[in-house]
């Protein structure tokens, strides 16, 4: 697959990314971790510093010049965010502070109606934070989780899912992207089959809507989360959407400033959403740098991105063909540009090690998903994930790297 240039200028985006100047162990930094934690471009950076520096203040209580400019930037980044997914309007993003504690304040407040017996259906692909907050309800309340099984190419087991699903399934709660293989679920089917039984959906989007365009409108979806470190916007700030009527209906996440409607000794009265769920001073710099990464991202033709991204998984396969040492971990068709593997005879933070030592920065471990590591019979593996300013000269010296790499156990 060729890059069309006349679409994506890669090495004007590069220019846009300061941390890509930087050497590593005497060798150009090749970043390959932007799963994790994808790189900051000079606009967020300088819209959060152009903040701090001449216009902050707290938000929606001030009644002075700072308070209203902060305030205005602020609900900016919320319809960023709308406009982004396609929500239909702002009042149904919920700024938290990641995906994590999105997926948390669903789980918590959603959670306190169920009783149990009740049962949510989750996957074995999930990330822990799709995973845990589930347990606990599991622990405290007696719900049952169930999991839709992984096939063999790292796809979800469709037909097994259909059978998960019964009179007593309030949630199904799965990722839009697996931040591991790279397989993209078909969630607007999830969706639909979750609400013929009556189930409400939550979608774990923090990898497809880097990748991909979103619209939970046209997805169905009751909720949907992502967040803004993956997207080329700060850490400390996610969010959370969530259908105008499914917000309403769930209680407080936490209490303190904001999140009320009147206090009296006697009794206390809620905001409405999505204020309700936003308790105590929320991150405001954090939100800003948000709303510049989408309105940077803006700037672009996705389809072209991801037409890029796209290319550089196929070189590193094509260059690695062959190379019966490597075994990758999800090869679902159309999946995203994500390269998980284990090299034969070697430990995963071995392999990542001397990686590092050659200047490329690759993640190893479970990922945060330790039930698919064991779907796959691993304990471990190495990714690199491909982000938006990587190069097809930096996929060459990835694939070059490995062989390399592959000589200190042999």
């Amino acid at each position: 697959m060729s890059i069309d240039v006349s679409r994506f200028d890669v090495a004007a985006v590069r220019a846009q990314f300061p941390i890509l100047t930087r050497e590593i162990h005497g060798k150009p930094l090749i970043y390959l971790d932007s799963a994790a934690s994808a790189q900051k471009p000079r606009a967020v950076i300088e819209a959060m510093t152009r903040a701090m520096e001449h216009s902050y203040a707290n938000v929606h209580r001030g009644l002075h010049t700072l308070a209203n400019e902060t305030t205005e930037a602020y609900e900016a980044a919320r319809e960023a965010v709308r406009r982004l997914i396609n929500a239909e309007s702002a009042a149904e993003i919920v700024f938290t502070k990641g995906a994590t504690e999105a997926i948390n304040l669903v789980a918590t407040a959603f959670g306190q109606s169920l009783k149990a017996g009740d049962e949510i259906v989750l996957s074995e692909m999930e990330h822990h934070a799709n995973i845990v907050p589930w347990h606990f309800l599991r622990e405290r309340a007696g719900v049952v989780l169930k999991f839709i099984p992984v096939t063999d190419d790292g796809r979800l087991d469709l037909a097994a899912y259909r059978a998960l699903l019964g009179s007593r399934t309030r949630m199904v709660a799965v990722g839009h992207m697996s931040n591991v293989t790279g397989t993209i679920n078909p969630v607007a089917e999830i969706i639909a089959d979750a609400h013929a039984a009556g189930a409400l959906t939550l979608i774990d989007g923090c990898q497809a809507v880097v990748h991909q365009g979103v619209d939970v409108c046209a997805l169905d979806t009751d909720f949907y989360v992502f967040s803004g470190h993956k997207l080329y916007g700060p850490t400390g700030i996610g969010a959370l959407y969530g259908k105008a009527e499914r917000l309403a209906a769930l209680p407080p996440y936490q209490g303190g400033g904001e999140m009320i409607d009147t206090v009296t000794l006697d009794k206390i009265t809620y905001a409405e959403p999505p204020h309700r769920f936003e308790a105590g001073t929320p991150p405001i710099l954090e939100a800003i740098g948000l709303g510049a990464a989408i309105r940077w991202l803006d700037g672009f033709d996705r389809a072209a991105i991801a037409d890029h991204e796209h290319a550089l998984y196929a070189r590193v396969k094509e260059r690695l063909n062959g190379a019966n040492w490597l075994s990758e971990i999800g090869t679902a068709p159309d999946k995203g540009a994500i390269f998980a593997f284990n090299m034969a005879g070697a430990h995963a933070h071995d392999v990542a090690q001397i990686l590092d030592r050659q200047g490329v920065a690759v993640r190893a471990g479970t990922h945060c998903a330790e039930p698919l590591m064991r779907r796959f019979g691993v304990t471990a593996s190495v990714r690199a994930s491909f982000g938006l300013y990587n190069t097809l000269e930096e996929a060459d010296a990835f694939a070059e790297a490995l062989t390399k790499t592959r000589t200190f156990f042999t």
